[in-house]
């Protein structure tokens, strides 16, 4: 390095670094701190001294030593080979890191994020003398059984292809060489760059309208998320915010799932890296870490490597959605990942806002959350992709009204509220029915509609309407007890508490309960109803046994009906018109 791009530390505290002589450094600048080269960031500017954000731990470092400009902004490596990996929050492989520094992450190691040797089949898709545009599809890579990696004209260029090169290729070796208009010959390689800050262009968003399917019943039917969409999971310690995302990014049908780990206990993401390896996709059979990156930033890790590793995730997650999939993001969670930014903040003595967060919270969470969406893609075509987010927030104490959980309700149109009474019954998922909303629904009905049935809206809002009816009687039954209510309340009571048990609750560890298709899904409900559908013509019957109604053999086989294997509508549908014959036989 030469002496104009070096810096000198004056101060440090903690995870922050003061230098100064930095009068050369922008916003954002990658730099390297003292002769140990831990990666750093540059978050604020005040004439030639700059506070440095360091995502490795300082100890050791003082005042005095050189800190080393890069002319680079934190970006991270795109290009075959992301698919099955597991990245720190500074996408460094954590598998290249084990090599060289053992179990425990040594500090300043560099290692590269994408491998540059292995060799990859590169199909090309255009040929010498086409004209192609930023975001064009120029060739594929099989990068794993379950994705075709799709190679795209960087952002920025445009041309008339002059040279293909096709075959066995690394992520440095031209494949393409485009000439612009203005006649420079620019050499394309497999391998992109892109800064994390800045959310990836695309032609602009459309509506979502198409459900992500979780083979969670409660969040498919009651509350359901569109591709493209953001969702939130607020919930006190315990209540399942990491077994809800981990069940999402298994069973849901996006094609490509990014999962980020940001701040979470070791042994929680432990279980993460140990698990999805071993796991097989239910949509195609294949080990699931095939359609999955990982983002490993635990909360012994460096705490200002939380903050990049949600830009890092999302980043990876845009690329895929550039290439036409459907992606989806978990981040678990975000409360650490604000966190981190509070203690940035109180070390660069920023004025606190709402307890001791910055003032800019709400926008930075607001800039994340609007990175997901349904897009149309650069390039030719009518290529489309989408990215659903999904974050996890940890509030203290389980109190949704501090400030993290706000600031995440006001961008998110889907609230997945974790209950801590439900998970001491041991009610799983433990998702509040009466407190959670989407709004979503409005946007997905017409695909109900179409893909599974034309009465699933309605089946939908009377199993929701029934379960408010009955959050309204349980305050009578404590009151003046059972038998002042009436038989059809009676009815609402136990219709209600049938959709509870059989159909919201759900064994995440059952191979069969754990996942349950949409089309499912409606006929199951649709069987419970039943009860009350058809118990309404015969409770009001003068002198009537409802005992009578409860010993039903299909009344009591209700609870079974998710044992019926899918495709098989035939026997769904003759179990519903069996309970339906069978209650209204009690009509006198």
């Amino acid at each position: 390095m030469s002496d104009k791009h070096q810096g000198i530390i004056i101060k440090v505290s903690g995870p922050l670094v003061v230098a100064k002589g930095m009068s050369h450094a922008k916003m954002y600048e990658v730099v390297h701190v003292s002769e140990q080269n831990l990666v750093g960031e540059v978050i604020e500017l005040n004439g030639d001294t700059a506070s440095i954000q360091v995502y490795e731990e300082t100890a050791g470092i003082g005042p005095g030593e050189p800190v080393y400009s890069t002319g680079e902004t934190l970006s991270v490596e795109l290009a075959p080979g992301l698919l099955e990996g597991i990245y720190d929050g500074v996408q460094r492989p954590l598998a290249l890191i084990e090599k060289a520094s053992g179990a425990f992450i040594g500090r300043g190691i560099q290692v590269p994020s994408i491998d540059r040797e292995r060799k990859w089949d590169f199909e090309p898709k255009v040929s010498a003398g086409d004209t192609v545009f930023e975001g064009d599809i120029l060739g594929e890579v099989q990068e794993t059984t379950l994705i075709l990696h799709r190679v795209m004209v960087p952002v920025g260029i445009s041309g008339k292809i002059t040279a293909v090169h096709s075959g066995s290729k690394t992520v440095e070796e031209v494949i393409a060489v485009v000439e612009d208009s203005h006649g420079k010959k620019h050499d394309i390689v497999m391998l992109q760059r892109w800064p994390i800050r800045i959310p990836r262009k695309s032609k602009g968003k459309r509506v979502p309208d198409t459900p992500l399917q979780t083979g969670t019943r409660i969040l498919d039917t009651l509350f359901p998320l569109a591709k493209g969409g953001a969702g939130c999971i607020p919930g006190p310690f315990g209540a399942g915010k990491t077994v809800t995302q981990q069940s999402v990014a298994k069973f849901c049908d996006a094609q490509v799932i990014v999962y980020v780990g940001c701040g979470e206990r070791g042994n929680e993401m432990t279980d993460v890296l140990m698990e999805f390896p071993h796991l097989k996709d239910p949509n195609t059979g294949e080990p699931l870490m095939k359609r999955t990156v990982l983002i490993a930033n635990t909360s012994n890790m460096p705490v200002a490597a939380r903050e990049a590793s949600v830009y890092t995730g999302i980043t990876i997650a845009e690329y895929y959605r550039d290439m036409g999939y459907d992606v989806a993001l978990m981040a678990d969670s975000t409360s650490r990942w604000a966190e981190a930014m509070r203690e940035m903040s109180g070390r660069l003595e920023e004025m606190p806002g709402e307890e001791g967060y910055p003032a800019y919270l709400g926008s930075r969470t607001a800039s994340f959350y609007e990175r997901a969406g349904a897009v149309k893609c650069l390039g030719n075509g009518d290529r489309e992709g989408s990215l659903t987010v999904i974050g996890a927030v940890s509030p203290p104490g389980g109190d949704l009204s501090e400030p993290v959980t706000q600031n995440t309700l006001r961008v998110t149109k889907v609230f997945w509220g974790l209950d801590a009474n439900l998970a001491r019954r041991r009610h799983f998922p433990a998702i509040n029915w009466l407190t959670s909303y989407t709004l979503y629904q409005g946007n997905v009905s017409t695909y109900w509609s179409r893909e599974v049935a034309d009465d699933f809206t309605k089946v939908r809002n009377d199993a929701a309407g029934l379960l408010q009816e009955e959050a309204k009687l349980e305050e009578i039954v404590r009151l003046v007890g059972m038998d002042a209510l009436s038989s059809k309340e009676r009815l609402i009571l136990e219709t209600a508490k049938s959709i509870r048990e059989d159909f919201l609750f759900q064994n995440a560890f059952d191979p069969v309960d754990a996942s349950t298709s949409l089309k499912k899904q409606y006929w199951m409900l649709k069987c419970i109803l039943t009860i009350y559908y058809a118990g309404q013509e015969v409770v009001e019957q003068e002198d009537f046994d409802f005992n009578a109604l409860k010993q039903l053999p299909s009344f009591l086989k209700v609870a079974r009906v998710k044992d019926i294997p899918n495709e098989k509508w035939d026997e769904f549908e003759a179990f519903e018109k069996k309970l339906r014959s069978e209650i209204l036989s009690l009509k006198k």
